[in-house]
């Protein structure tokens, strides 16, 4: 995959056009397992945006260029990052011009990057522990599933769950191959 991002790119961050230190970026909840839902980016890019306490706004205005890519999670990072950095009036002035479509404007806020910090739905699973999209779960009891003849058993592990947008105790994943809602408050995260 590194060498069509590298393709892709000409060997260039796909964010602001560095040439040195590029590594693939898996944009979440993916893990990057195409490029259909991989970035290239260069070391500082990628440390900005694992760490948004570290963003330098002066960095990022090289997304003026980057959000117009014809590839889908190019301009789903810049929509992001331009929405973290949405106190800087330039930011917000590229929001405006931006164009998602649906399907894309769905994937990009599934980060919350576009919430202020009391907007955002914070799973949780039943010790407090904060869930992310991608994580492993362990049911911590038998569920009954809904519609079937089906039982969850208790210590079943749920691989790479997804979480509902909208609701803080709904998740989703695949149960002996068929997906299901499951309460946050009967999973604990896996390690």
């Amino acid at each position: 995959m590194l060498q069509e991002l590298k393709k892709r790119s000409n060997n260039h961050c796909e964010l602001c056009n560095a040439t040195v230190n590029l590594s693939v970026y898996g944009v979440p909840p993916t893990k990057g397992d195409s490029v259909d839902n991989a970035i290239l980016v260069c070391d500082t890019c990628l440390n900005q945006i694992q760490h948004p306490e570290t963003m330098d706004s002066n960095h990022w205005r090289c997304l003026n260029d980057s959000m117009w890519s014809e590839h889908r999670p190019v301009k789903v990072m810049a929509w992001r990052l331009l929405n973290r950095l949405k106190s800087e009036g330039w930011s917000l002035d590229l929001l405006n011009m931006m164009y998602l479509d649906d399907e894309e404007l769905t994937f990009a806020k599934t980060s919350g990057d576009h919430l202020e910090e009391s907007e955002k739905v914070i799973h949780k699973d039943s010790n407090g522990a904060v869930l992310a999209n991608g994580d492993n779960v362990v049911l911590i009891k038998d569920l009954k599933v809904k519609g079937s003849s089906m039982t969850a058993k208790q210590g079943t592990v749920v691989r790479k769950i997804a979480l509902d947008p909208e609701n803080a105790q709904y998740i989703e994943g695949k149960v002996e191959g068929q997906q299901i809602v499951i309460l946050t408050q009967y999973v604990k995260k896996a390690n």
